[in-house]
């Protein structure tokens, strides 16, 4: 007997399949949009439905630590380099041809029917549900114990891409 839409399991299923949705259509802004700070927008977007997916699967410091690096700091320093790019070089980028659509497509194909093939041939266990109360004690606790080499790791991300930006903006638009 399948589940009722009203009941727990109805809703779960209901909130996976629109962060699911959300994922898939900011992936698909991200990769089809030719403005860059649209398609930054959209990647920024796949990457908090990536969050929402890291939650649904009881992971609340994943889904934190995607949304601070990915969309924090990655996304931004994209559009500072977006910002800082000679228009020049982007008019360079922008031009393209239909086999590199095809070759992209088939390769995209490809890889999703080994991943689905993959899934379909893997015998999944199910794992017992850690129970989290996800509270600010429990965060820190978990970043200063278990989580430190991540913690520590993620500031190290965070102040490249701070230096990056710093070093573009000091050569500027027009340096050579």
């Amino acid at each position: 007997m399948s589940p009722s839409l009203l009941s727990i399991e109805g809703l779960s299923g209901i909130i996976f399949l629109i962060t699911v949705f959300i994922t898939m259509t900011g992936g698909l802004i991200a990769v089809l949009e030719r403005n860059l700070i649209r398609s930054v927008s959209g990647l920024a977007l796949c990457f908090i439905g990536v969050a929402g997916l890291y939650y649904y699967l009881n992971s609340p410091f994943m889904a934190a630590m995607q949304i601070l690096i990915y969309v924090g700091a990655v996304c931004v320093v994209i559009v500072f380099a977006v910002m800082l790019a000679e228009p020049e070089e982007m008019k360079r980028l922008s031009q393209s041809s239909i086999t590199l659509w095809f070759s992209a497509i088939l390769s995209g194909l490809l890889f999703f029917a080994s991943l689905t093939g993959l899934a379909l041939k893997t015998k999944w266990n199910l794992s017992p549900m850690i129970i989290n109360k996800g509270t600010v004690e429990d965060l820190g606790q978990s970043l200063m114990t278990r989580y430190s080499m991540s913690f520590e790791l993620i500031s190290v991300v965070l102040l490249v891409s701070i230096i990056g930006a710093l070093v573009l903006a000091r050569k500027g638009r027009n340096s050579q």
